[in-house]
């Protein structure tokens, strides 16, 4: 965990470049905090994990207080929100959890030596808008846009990987990073870039420029989605398009920085 929050949630040995979240309950007899390290798995609109505790014959204590609490705290490395945990039940949870074993065949290892039902939890965030720590708006627009960068390199990363087809939850990765994607530049180009204009009728020129990437960029995310929402979709056919995505995306958040963190 130390490792974890000094390096903004990136750490080295068999997890790096992992998706890890640092998750915080409070204790179910103790009422006092306790923290665990998890690997999570996007889902539209939360994130998803697992209770496997490393295949024990027993739930990890953290399952245990968020049946006690089921309000939580998540730390991304980049972000910390609240959260409510639910844990998913029935044909949800049988589906789902299909879903991971397929994306990591050792969660079915788990589950094949064990006589409980591992859970899966889905952690939904309790307010809306970005989670932030109480940074500045022009440090959160630095780290959203980190965010994206690693998201970005994380599914690239997964695409090469993959075989001959894409499995379920790597076209939810890509689909819930698009959709992210898309959300966040809307809410620049309708609220902050007129805001920064009305300020600054300087910016006029770059605005439109920063307006015309967010159409391209579009663009270039519906050809990517279009590609990958049939469950036959190569990933040697996809990849092109996201490393055309991230080209585009990387010089449009590298020349944003440039231009409007001095004024935020």
């Amino acid at each position: 965990m130390t490792e974890f929050r000094a390096n903004s949630g990136q750490v080295g040995g068999p997890f790096e470049g992992a998706r890890l979240l640092l998750l915080t309950t409070t204790g179910a007899r103790s009422g006092k905090p306790h923290t665990t390290i998890l690997g999570y798995y996007p889902d539209t609109g939360r994130v998803l994990v697992v209770g496997s505790a490393g295949g024990s014959p027993k739930h990890p204590d953290w399952y245990h207080n968020i049946l006690a609490n089921p309000r939580v705290t998540v730390e991304t490395g980049l972000f910390s929100y609240e959260a409510d945990a639910l844990v998913l039940r029935d044909a949800e949870r049988d589906e789902i959890f299909a879903r991971l074993v397929e994306a990591d065949p050792g969660w079915g290892e788990y589950q094949a030596k064990v006589t409980r039902s591992i859970p899966v939890v889905a952690l939904q965030q309790v307010v809306s808008g970005p989670p932030g720590n109480g940074d500045s708006f022009a440090d959160t627009l630095r780290l959203i846009h980190e965010l994206f960068r690693r998201e970005l390199a994380l599914i690239r990363k997964e695409f090469a990987a993959a075989g001959p087809s894409l499995g379920a939850q790597l076209r939810i990765n890509c689909l819930t990073m698009c959709q992210g994607l898309h959300h966040h530049h809307t809410g620049e180009s309708t609220m902050l870039f007129p805001h920064l204009l009305a300020q600054h009728p300087e910016l006029a020129a770059t605005i439109e420029q920063l307006d015309a990437e967010h159409t391209k960029i579009a663009e270039l995310l519906e050809e990517l989605q279009t590609l990958i929402s049939t469950p036959t979709a190569d990933p040697a056919d996809a990849l092109p398009e996201l490393d055309r995505l991230i080209e585009s995306l990387t010089a449009h958040l590298d020349y944003e920085e440039a231009q409007l963190i001095p004024l935020l």
